[in-house]
């Protein structure tokens, strides 16, 4: 397969020294459909590109958009269910589309990272460690697993390329 380097906008810029690649278009166009979503608001619950996103409905909305997985409803969560509960339900949901992988993630995979009792924040890999999450303090932007508050937090990977056609 041929790699092909990811194009930015002109208003956007990789972060010095990361040059992300993608190893097929599928991969390709999330990035790039996660990269649209920069500098978009944090909002809990939000699915507006611009107007308001938060760690699980970014991932809901750029997978969608890029064809991966199909419309996906999103019940109501309060903001911080990871720290009253243990059930894995962003894992849970997370794994209806895609399956775990170990080692090192591929551009356009998956992280989960624990926060509270449980797995609750995700992130789309661009080039490990570097991701594009919503956070609730800055909205969609770039982040980096190796740096806080991501560095030393328990993560698990997820490839949702590698499960059957829904």
């Amino acid at each position: 397969m041929t790699r092909q380097t990811l194009e930015l906008t002109e208003t956007e810029h990789e972060p010095e020294g990361i040059e992300a690649r993608a190893s097929d278009g599928r991969r390709l166009k999330v990035i790039n459909k996660a990269r649209e979503w920069l500098r978009t608001p944090y909002h809990h619950m939000g699915r507006i590109k611009g107007g308001g996103a938060d760690c699980l409905t970014l991932l809901v909305e750029v997978y969608r958009a890029a064809g991966v997985i199909p419309e996906v409803e999103v019940r109501f969560y309060p903001p911080d269910w990871n720290l009253h509960r243990d059930a894995e339900r962003y894992l849970n949901g997370v794994m209806r589309y895609a399956r775990e992988i170990s080692g090192q993630p591929a551009e356009a995979d998956i992280a989960v990272f624990k926060f509270g009792r449980c797995f609750a924040h995700g992130a789309i890999v661009i080039s490990w460690p570097r991701l594009i999450h919503a956070w609730c303090d800055a909205g969609v932007v770039y982040g980096d697993a190796h740096q806080p508050p991501l560095r030393g937090r328990p993560v698990r990977f997820f490839d949702p390329f590698a499960v059957l056609e829904l």
